[in-house]
């Protein structure tokens, strides 16, 4: 690990935390409930599975994190320390600090990862319907692959797919507007005006329409914690 060779707890902290990657791993941990290697690992896209691996053990080293076998199974869960519930607070703030002074960019917005950030952990379970529902997400602005997605409703759950699961699409949302789509999400546009200014077109059930953007969670409520969410 690279130091700065101060004493000043700011420099000493960002030795443990400004490497790259690290606090992205750390919000999917500490503040999104991660718990596997590969649910870390779908919360950050473009890191490969060798740097996260190495991330994970650094974490470990510096007390941030405690790794453990899986309890009758392979594989490892991650656990926050103490230390990392602490950080807690530190990336809420960041969050807001980021919210008001960082711009955001059209390389921030793929309507895929706003997809998952949305269905993994923003969206209200309790208003699902009680139905199978099968949503398919078009990105035209993205190449193949990765130009697609499909929501999956069921049993009480959401579900992204990046092949088709089967079964009859009830609602197709085209995303014209990635950017729009991002701050829809973000809470800084409504769901009627991307539909009104054509950055997001709906087709199929008007009802299913109508509920789609209800199931949002407010982004001041925070995230619904992955293991809460899928034990609900």
């Amino acid at each position: 690990m690279r130091t700065y060779g101060q004493y000043c707890p700011i420099a000493r902290a960002s030795e443990l935390l400004a490497e790259r990657w690290s606090l992205i791993i750390l919000r999917n941990i500490v503040i999104l409930g991660c718990r596997t290697f590969n649910e870390i690992a779908d919360g950050a896209p473009g890191l490969s599975r060798g740097l996260l691996s190495k991330r994970l053990r650094e974490l470990e080293r510096a007390g941030v994190i405690e790794i453990r076998p899986k309890p009758g199974g392979s594989g490892s869960t991650y656990e926050p320390t103490q230390a990392g519930h602490e950080l807690s607070a530190v990336m809420i703030a960041l969050q807001h600090w980021g919210s008001r002074w960082a711009d955001l960019m059209p390389e921030h917005a793929h309507p895929g990862i706003v997809l998952w950030m949305w269905a993994t952990f923003y969206l209200d379970r309790d208003r699902f319907p009680q139905k199978r529902v099968l949503i398919r997400f078009d990105y035209p602005t993205l190449s193949r692959p990765g130009s697609r997605n499909w929501l999956l409703i069921e049993r009480g759950d959401a579900e992204i797919c990046e092949k088709h699961p089967g079964g009859e699409e009830q609602l197709v949302v085209v995303v014209h507007d990635p950017m729009a789509f991002a701050r829809w999400h973000l809470g800084e546009i409504r769901w009627g005006d991307a539909l009104r200014s054509g950055a997001i077109e709906v087709n199929g059930s008007r009802a299913l329409a109508r509920a789609l953007p209800t199931w949002h969670r407010d982004q001041q409520r925070g995230p619904q914690p992955l293991h809460a969410a899928a034990s609900a």
